[in-house]
């Protein structure tokens, strides 16, 4: 008994171990992906299951049923990481994580929140454009339009990506060919590129390629004017795919009035230096050199 009391001081004061219930299940684990909840086919993605305690041994779950359990490596273990290589259509769907606690006793947890995992390149690749025109401006709202391709018949949901985020940004459902995404009042953070797919609503949850990419610039019109055209680049707007020629032409632009500017400057400086100099050799009060009357 002494020495059951000795294990569980120690491993809280040791490990920091959040109190567990006496009764019922242990607090749920969280469930994440990395890179992405939304890859191509034939890509790789890493599911990692945490828990608030340390944990003996972890349960990966897909539509409530076991895929794979892993053990952690020490006593102060709290994550545990599911591998997934060479991605499928059938890897599609809903995960949860469960793990079992050491103390005080092999308890389940409750289940962790659904992850969704959707494989893309299934289907036709949807078309996005933005409503707004123009240059995007702080606190104004933005709407993506995502639609189908028209081979594709029945209700689908959207899903709008943005670069650098691991889950969709918003999902919609739809029994038509679009699907409207709005961003309200927008601000710096908005900025990005975005994309879109859709996917059938049940399994296999077959989905589209992404769309192509589009950027939203956002300025601020609070921010100094230098300030602000040095942190969002002017040229960039909500209705314009980022392509090279687009960039190219933008940077011709800039270089052409640079060099403008300079020899402007270059004139003006030109031009005191030679007044000095016809000024100095008029002078009546200019100093005689030696020998000179």
């Amino acid at each position: 008994m002494i020495s059951r009391l000795l294990s569980l001081l120690c491993l809280r004061l040791c490990v920091g171990q959040t109190d567990i219930p006496e009764n019922g299940s242990p607090p749920k684990p969280s469930l994440s992906a990395w890179p992405s909840t939304v890859l191509p086919t034939k890509s790789h993605v890493t599911m990692q299951c945490k828990s608030p305690t340390p944990s003996k041994y972890f349960i990966l779950k897909k539509e409530g049923f076991a895929l794979n359990s892993v053990k952690p490596y020490n006593l102060t273990e709290e994550t545990a990481d599911f591998h997934f290589t060479d991605l499928r259509q059938n890897d599609g769907g809903h995960y949860t994580c469960e793990y079992y606690s050491k103390w005080p006793h092999d308890t389940p947890s409750h289940p962790s929140n659904a992850l969704f995992l959707l494989v893309t390149g299934y289907l036709p690749q949807p078309s996005f454009q933005a409503h707004h025109r123009g240059t995007v401006t702080a606190g104004s709202k933005v709407t993506l339009q995502c639609q189908k391709a028209g081979s594709v018949l029945g209700p689908v949901k959207f899903a709008l990506l943005k670069v650098g985020h691991s889950t969709p940004v918003q999902t919609r459902s739809s029994t038509g060919m679009v699907s409207d995404f709005s961003l309200q009042n927008v601000t710096a953070r908005d900025s990005g590129e975005y994309s879109c797919v859709y996917y059938q609503a049940k399994a296999p949850y077959r989905a589209s390629g992404p769309s192509n990419l589009l950027e939203i610039s956002v300025i601020d019109n609070h921010l100094p004017q230098d300030l602000a055209a040095s942190t969002f680049p002017p040229q960039l707007t909500a209705t314009s795919p980022k392509t090279p020629g687009t960039m190219t032409e933008g940077y011709t632009v800039d270089n052409l009035i640079r060099v403008g500017v300079a020899a402007a400057i270059l004139l003006i400086v030109g031009g005191f230096l030679v007044e000095a100099w016809h000024s100095e050799r008029l002078s009546p009060n200019k100093p005689c050199a030696p020998g000179e009357k």
